[in-house]
């Protein structure tokens, strides 16, 4: 995240309240537009070296992180559901021990230093990312979910969570229900198996829709 962006999603964050209360965009092709969430606490202060869309195998590690691994894609649409190409995607998440790569995040247990925490694409000329992670896990206060930071030269940045379907926490987790209800299901990704990608593994899609009048 640029430092431009990252004042502006501090800025989001902090408003975050707002958007609960802001009307969702709807465009006639019945799309949606994702909605914006908070920033959280945790975005990296620091990125690391290694900030790929391979979260599971850190450059110079000697394992892979811990976690059931978890291939995470989509496109990134406009509300007409046009493809947009070359809007920088950005995740974050927490470990396997419920530890973000960032000073503030506590806890007993140590980071898994072989996952990134971190990760960055660039969508393609269908608008199609992927990254390669693991299944979000809960921490006190918060459900399983994945922080998203989307940006572009002909929108506004998005900040975003995707959330796990099924997750017992859902319906107590303060942020994903301050969702209008008729947008919350668009963040929400049911995770499937994906043993044709590698055994063990499962996947989801969460397409993103900007709305650049936002």
């Amino acid at each position: 995240m640029s430092r431009p962006l990252a004042r502006r999603t501090a800025i989001i964050g902090a408003g975050s309240t707002l958007f609960a209360a802001a009307p969702i965009a709807r465009a006639a092709t019945g799309l949606i537009a994702t909605p914006p969430q908070t920033l959280g606490p945790f975005y990296p202060p620091e990125l690391p070296l290694d900030h790929d869309n391979d979260l599971v195998q850190v450059t110079g590690a000697p394992a892979h992180a811990f976690g059931q691994i978890t291939h995470v894609y989509g496109r990134v649409l406009d509300l007409s559901g046009q493809p947009i190409e070359g809007a920088q995607v950005e995740i974050w998440q927490c470990d396997a021990n419920g530890r973000y790569l960032h000073p503030r995040s506590g806890g007993s247990l140590p980071r898994d230093g072989g996952f990134q925490g971190y990760g960055r694409t660039a969508s393609a000329a269908d608008g199609g990312y992927r990254f390669r992670t693991i299944k979000p896990v809960a921490y006190p206060g918060r459900t399983p979910h994945i922080h998203f930071a989307i940006s572009g030269a002909e929108f506004a940045p998005l900040v975003t969570q995707m959330y796990v379907a099924g997750e017992p926490q859902n319906e107590r987790d303060g942020v994903l229900n301050g969702i209008e209800p008729a947008a919350r299901a668009s963040v929400i990704v049911a995770l499937e198996p994906a043993d044709d990608l590698e055994a063990g593994a499962l996947q989801g899609r969460f397409d993103i829709v900007i709305d650049p009048s936002a």
